[in-house]
């Protein structure tokens, strides 16, 4: 009798409603074995982005099958092969390694053949489309979070000294903290005032008046352009470094 491990796996930026929940995968997969009599020896569930293999509950999964009293089934199945992996090359790897412990993956939405060589390029295009998606979606983050800030929106945690307020209207704004505000606020004045060099000194002080952060970040709060009201904007497709005035 034919025997299998179900590999169900959701990634956490992956919504239910897509029919990605690990609950829709196994009650899949738990349907496809009782229709085609495989014994279902054991069932791997991940949570964890498959652009590499290097996920919790697939290196356990590894490590059993390649252990002397090992689970040995003859499928490893899933849903798509987009569950399996969304890498080419890690993929044609992994898929080796199974075949040397004579474990055959197989994704029931998507069966493929792999011993026909032709099959292979189908294989390609199934994970190839799903990592493209993955770039595709990474590149629309990057390109939002560069026109954020070149508009002088802040995307990322607040510096010390400040908090985030929504307005009435559901507006985020950037505000002063306080002690905190107050406190960063005077450093500047006596480093400004005084032509200060001893850095240290201004830090002692201002931990004794209440100031919690460590040397180090006191260090990178004095040259963060954030505080004299501007937006650092990293170079990104080919645009020059420049600075966005922050808005309020």
């Amino acid at each position: 009798m034919t025997t299998a491990i179900l590999y169900i796996r959701v990634s956490t930026d992956e919504q239910a409603i897509k029919g990605y929940s690990l609950h829709v995968q196994e009650e899949r997969l738990q349907r496809f074995c009782f229709a085609n009599n495989i014994v279902v020896l054991k069932v791997v569930k991940e949570d964890h982005s498959a652009r590499t293999f290097d996920r919790p509950a697939w290196k356990n999964f590894i490590k059993e099958i390649k252990r002397p009293k090992k689970i040995c089934p003859d499928l490893i199945l899933f849903t798509k092969w987009d569950r399996f992996s969304r890498n080419i090359a890690d993929s044609y790897y992994m898929i080796r390694l199974l075949k040397d412990l004579q474990i055959e993956p197989q994704a029931i939405e998507q069966p493929l053949d792999l011993s026909v060589p032709e099959n292979k390029i189908l294989l390609a295009v199934y994970i190839a489309t799903s990592e493209v998606e993955n770039d595709r979606r990474s590149l629309n983050v990057k390109q939002g979070i560069n026109k954020a800030r070149q508009e002088g929106r802040w995307t990322s945690n607040v510096p010390l000294g400040y908090s985030f307020q929504l307005t009435k209207s559901g507006v985020k704004l950037i505000v002063p903290k306080e002690p905190e505000a107050s406190l960063i606020r005077n450093a500047y004045r006596i480093i400004v005032s005084n032509n200060h060099s001893d850095i240290q000194s201004v830090y002692n002080g201002l931990v004794n008046s209440g100031l919690k952060c460590s040397r180090s970040h006191f260090w990178r709060i004095i040259r963060n352009p954030f505080y004299s009201g501007k937006i650092v904007v990293p170079k990104f497709e080919g645009d020059q470094f420049l600075f966005g005035k922050r808005k309020s």
